[in-house]
């Protein structure tokens, strides 16, 4: 089960028409939705089943720079300022703090990535810096770990997944936006070679724009209509302790575990070296693609075949406007956490900084990531279909970029200004 986010009163009406349509109430679709209706927009979300129930109250709430590609650096920087004026833009906390993100290496060649990172976004200004194993003991105390050295970003930081969606997603309904829950897009409407609606399983709502912002779901959607989004699921497993004493404000990332204060006093951990990797057909469909990822993330990734490769089997690839969707019949991907997974991030947690052995474990949960080929977002329009723009495959970093990725897409659906250069996301890339 994903964690309990705060709840929000949502419509209960269904509007016949409106100006944008956003499909998905992730973070990054409420966002976008905030930031239409802040334009005196008109928009309407819907979203399959309740807002945020995904990965966006899933994640771990870390808002990082660091280890970044370059050319997905600017949305983040945008992010950092918008995530800092977050709180004021939507009336409450949304649980952010700039409090540093710090990765540890146990060897050399762990550190010479890390210097080569630093090498390749020296022009952007960053204020990241590396880190002796004398720095690290200093600034996250009590420590056992045998730390070749390590990188540091102070500007990067964290947020709160069970508040923050909620939290923009009142802040759009105040400001005009509808937002529908339990109510699946089933296709897109078209007339004259472009959008002219969404078809939802209540009724068609008119409109001549739409942003997919359906996560692991849109490649699903956009394969109903003959459009291939290439994006593979894997699962992270995350559980949270109660409040305790802890070494630091700075967010952790070791090679095989990572950890990070969460509002309550409490921390959220991984095991930052391991992923489930479920086999579904679309591995084999897609495999060849990711082919340099898998070279490079192999010892990652907690490969199996099981059940779920039946189930995702038995989902409908291709369905028709009067048809049940696999929207509907799946509203929320609730996968379970792995135990395993779990108790090797503690173990390998508590190894390095002792003071975790006291740790107790408030809950546990997985949530199921959509990762690209190169591991950046598509964010931008469909050719084939003119009055469609996607905002998807976030790789593991939605949450931390929302902010600037939700404007960006607002920019493009509405004719404004990009907020960064839209390139690097664009859907042609594929």
């Amino acid at each position: 089960m994903a964690p309990v986010i705060t709840p929000i009163q949502t419509s209960t009406d269904f509007p016949a028409a409106t100006g944008v349509v956003v499909i998905g109430g992730g973070i990054v679709g409420l966002t976008a939705a905030l930031t239409l209706a802040e334009r005196h927009i008109p928009v309407v979300l819907l979203e399959k089943g309740r807002i945020a129930g995904e990965q966006s109250s899933r994640n771990l709430g870390w808002v990082r720079k660091t280890s970044r590609l370059a050319e997905d650096i600017p949305l983040a920087q945008a992010s950092d300022r918008l995530w800092a004026a977050m709180a004021e833009r939507v009336g409450c906390d949304v649980g952010y703090r700039q409090a540093g993100i710090m990765f540890v290496a146990r060897s050399e060649a762990q550190m010479a990535l890390y210097e080569g990172w630093l090498k390749s976004v020296n022009h952007l200004a960053l204020d990241s810096h590396l880190l002796s194993a004398q720095a690290i003991a200093a600034m996250v105390p009590g420590g056992r770990g045998q730390w070749a050295g390590g990188i540091c970003t102070p500007s990067d930081g964290r947020a709160e997944p069970t508040l923050a969606a909620s939290a923009i997603a009142k802040a759009a309904i105040a400001k005009g936006a509808v937002i529908v829950e339990n109510c699946a897009v089933r296709t897109l409407a078209t007339a004259a070679g472009r959008v002219s609606g969404v078809v939802t399983e209540r009724g068609e709502i008119r409109c001549d724009r739409v942003l997919l912002a359906g996560g692991l779901w849109s490649r699903r959607f956009l394969g109903n209509l003959g459009v291939s989004l290439p994006t593979l699921p894997l699962i992270c497993s995350v559980l949270r302790t109660r409040p305790m004493d802890g070494p630091t404000e700075i967010a952790v990332g070791a090679p095989d575990f990572s950890f990070r204060k969460h509002r309550d006093g409490g921390f959220i951990i991984t095991q930052r070296g391991a992923l489930d990797a479920s086999l579904i057909p679309d591995h084999l469909l897609l495999g060849l693609r990711y082919l340099p990822q898998l070279r490079a993330q192999r010892n990652n990734l907690r490969i199996s075949l099981g059940k779920n490769f039946l189930h995702d089997l038995a989902l409908a690839r291709r369905w028709g406007e009067q048809s049940v969707s696999p929207f509907e019949r799946i509203r929320t991907m609730d996968p379970p956490a792995n135990p395993a997974l779990n108790t090797e991030a503690m173990n390998n947690l508590m190894a390095a900084w002792p003071a975790f052995a006291k740790a107790e474990i408030a809950e546990a949960w997985a949530g199921t990531i959509d990762v690209t080929p190169d591991s950046n977002p598509v964010i931008g329009p469909v050719a084939r279909f003119p009055g469609l723009t996607v905002a998807s495959g976030f790789s593991g970093h939605g949450f931390g970029t929302s902010p600037a990725a939700g404007q960006l897409a607002a920019d493009i659906v509405s004719g404004q200004p990009p907020i960064i250069d839209p390139t690097p996301y664009r859907f042609e890339r594929f």
